[in-house]
């Protein structure tokens, strides 16, 4: 089974992806540190500090895997199934900036969420029927971990669109 945890910086994916981890024996590929580890990017954006991944190189890496793969690029690979952590707006801005984030890079991280850009790409790429979105604003990561295995044990429907942050807009 090929999972992919995807949603955008400070929804928690690392954390509740661990707590999975542990919890169903799988492997866990954190995709920006291979990224990084690796060196599976073509250029540095300097203006967003941030390095720009090539995905056709990470899937060359990752060959024919299998257990989940989490990342806010993870829905850009072949997976089973995808799971899109959602967080609402404000509260994900508030997150990233409690961890060190730049302004300008927690709020256009906030947009983004507001206007569900992760969503859309899954739902593109891999079908309603393949995507479970899972909102982990105001809920412990252990929560979240247990939505994550449903998911994975065929215990949960797909949900895609069932996120609605239309009020904070």
């Amino acid at each position: 089974m090929r999972i992919a945890v995807t949603g955008t910086p400070g929804t928690g994916k690392t954390t509740a992806t661990n707590l999975v981890a542990d919890a169903l024996d799988l492997d866990v590929v954190h995709l920006n540190q291979l990224v990084k580890d690796e060196g599976l990017w073509t250029e540095r954006d300097e203006d967003r500090d941030t390095l720009v991944v090539d995905i056709d190189a990470v899937r060359d890496h990752l060959g024919d895997w299998d257990g989940i793969v989490e990342s806010h690029l993870a829905h850009h690979l072949d997976a089973d199934r995808v799971v899109v952590l959602r967080c609402r707006p404000d509260i994900l801005e508030q997150r990233l900036l409690d961890r060190g984030e730049p302004e300008a890079k927690a709020r256009e991280n906030r947009e983004s969420e507001a206007l569900d850009v992760v969503l859309g790409e899954a739902v593109e790429f891999h079908g309603e029927e393949s995507v479970y979105e899972i909102d982990t604003t105001d809920r412990d990561p252990a929560a979240v971990a247990d939505d994550i295995e449903a998911v994975a044990a065929g215990e949960r429907e797909p949900s895609a669109g069932t996120v609605d942050f239309i009020e904070y807009l």
